[in-house]
C-alpha cells in the first residue's frame, strides 16, 4: 500500500492530466479524496485537471472542425446521438457546455457537434474554460469534503466485492437506456 501511495505522489499529476483529457469525473473526485489524505496538493491537482479538461474539449472541437473526414467513420453508428447533442445545443445554447461536463455520453458528443456546426471557436473556448473550472472545482471539492464517506464506502465494497460490478453495470445500463430512449426516432 505504501509503495502505491509513493508512486501516486510521483505519477499522480501525470495520471490526473491524462485522465482529465477525457473529462473523467472519477479521477477528479479521487483527486479530492487523495488531497484530503495529504497525498497530493489540492490546488495544484485541481489546476492540472481543469487545464487538461479544457484542452481535451478543445481537441475534440478542433478534430470535428478541421479533421471531419478522418473522425466521422468512428461515429457512423452514433449519428443519432450526434444529432441529439446538436439539438440540445440548439435548444439550450451555451448552457449545454456547462451541463455536458456532468453527463457521461454527452461529454464527447457536445464538443464534436459544436465543432461540426458553425459555432465560433473562440466562443466555445471561452465558455469551455469556465465550464472546466466549475466542473473540476465542484467535483474535486465534493470529493475532498466527502472523503471520509467515500473511504467508508470503499472499505464496505472491499468486504463485499460483488457490490462494485453490480453498481457499475447498473450505472452503465441506465446510461445506455437513457441514450437509447433519448435518440429513438
Amino acid at each position: 500500500m505504501e509503495e502505491t501511495l509513493s508512486s501516486l505522489v510521483t505519477w499522480g499529476y501525470v495520471a490526473i492530466a491524462f485522465f482529465s483529457l477525457a473529462g473523467s469525473l472519477v479521477i477528479v473526485a479521487a483527486v479530492g479524496v487523495f488531497a484530503s489524505l495529504g497525498k497530493i496538493d489540492l490546488f495544484t491537482a485541481l489546476s492540472v485537471a481543469a487545464l487538461f479538461n479544457f484542452l481535451g474539449d478543445i481537441l475534440l472541437f478542433y478534430l470535428a472542425r478541421y479533421q471531419r473526414q478522418s473522425i466521422m467513420p468512428y461515429f457512423k453508428n452514433h449519428t443519432r446521438k450526434l444529432a441529439l447533442s446538436h439539438l440540445m445545443f440548439k435548444k439550450y445554447g451555451n448552457l449545454v457546455i456547462f451541463v455536458k461536463k456532468y453527463i457521461y455520453g454527452l461529454k464527447t458528443l457536445i464538443p464534436l457537434s459544436m465543432g461540426l456546426s458553425k459555432y465560433p471557436f473562440w466562443k466555445f473556448a471561452f465558455y469551455n474554460f469556465f465550464a472546466s473550472i466549475i466542473f473540476v472545482t465542484s467535483i474535486g471539492l465534493s470529493g475532498y469534503y466527502a472523503s471520509e464517506f467515500i473511504i467508508k464506502v470503499f472499505d464496505k465494497v472491499s468486504e463485499n466485492p460483488w457490490i462494485a460490478p453490480l453498481v457499475l453495470f447498473s450505472v452503465l445500463g441506465a446510461i445506455w437506456y437513457f441514450l437509447q430512449k433519448a435518440t429513438k426516432r
